[in-house]
């Protein structure tokens, strides 16, 4: 670590500062994941590997069957964390329509 909390010569401000760090960065501890959100997100990707075309709509219906009382944003949240993405077509943009006309 480049921070020594026992330096002989340097306290953990200078060191700080002579790093340009923010003591608040240097003491800041990440929160932990509530056990809540870690079974929500289980069943998210338990859901998710059987029907991996639902997206945050169709799973917040899902888990709000079950009897969890969850609004859509926390599960939005929740899957941007995880990674995962509804699988459907998407716009295809890019390709011309054949009747049309290219200008120079």
């Amino acid at each position: 670590m480049l921070i020594e909390l026992n330096h002989p010569y340097f306290s953990i401000r200078q060191q700080c500062e002579l790093l340009d760090l923010n003591r608040s960065s240097f003491y800041y501890q990440p929160a932990r994941t509530s056990p809540v959100n870690l079974e929500l997100m289980r069943l998210i990707d338990q859901q998710y590997t059987q029907t991996p075309f639902y997206g945050w709509p169709r799973m917040t219906a899902y888990l709000r069957r079950l009897g969890y009382t969850i609004n859509a944003k926390r599960v939005r949240r929740l899957m941007r964390m995880m990674g995962l993405q509804a699988i459907y077509p998407k716009p295809c943009t890019s390709a011309p329509a054949p009747e049309h006309k290219i200008y120079p």
